[in-house]
């Protein structure tokens, strides 16, 4: 802090035996000296405060963030999604009036729905309900045989037969 050299000191030294006398010197220095420590005290004290004050300060910061955090996370959690759209969609509510009414209620009625009736099946054969394969193969019609065009007259290299 201050920056005295040991030729500064003597200097100070002589004027003090100079001005305060040698006899009165050792109880100035006393003075000096309780001075000094009183300013050292209110120095540290003031120190003390000053920390405590921008502790609190920062608590105080800190406090209040989380503060706002919490309340930002309440926004998010309390966000209604569908209300925001039908806001912005539908301000005044009368597009959720039109939907929920029923224009046609008072001219059109649909005539009631008929019976339900179970269509008749036609009745079950006599068969069983399993054909084993090998007997089914045989148990069932064959099919149509192709039709074959009549073949044409054979002629052969001798000459027919006379008749007489």
């Amino acid at each position: 802090m201050f920056d005295l050299a040991w030729s500064e000191i003597a200097v100070i030294a002589v004027v003090a035996i100079v001005v305060i006398g040698p006899k009165d010197l050792p109880e100035a220095i006393r003075g000096v000296a309780k001075g000094v420590q009183k300013l050292r005290r209110m120095a540290g004290e003031f120190q003390q405060q000053a920390d405590e004050l921008v502790r609190e300060a920062k608590l105080d910061d800190v406090r209040n963030s989380i503060q706002e955090m919490k309340s930002t996370i309440n926004d998010i959690r309390s966000f209604d999604i569908k209300g925001e759209i039908e806001k912005a969609v539908d301000s005044d509510g009368t597009l959720k009036k039109t939907m929920a009414e029923d224009p046609l209620r008072d001219t059109f009625m649909p005539p009631p729905p008929a019976p339900y009736v179970p269509p008749e099946l036609p009745p079950a054969p006599d068969a069983p309900s399993f054909v084993p394969p090998t007997v089914a193969r045989f148990a069932a019609p064959l099919p149509p045989a192709p039709e074959t065009a009549p073949a044409p007259p054979v002629s052969s290299s001798t000459p027919p037969a006379a008749s007489a």
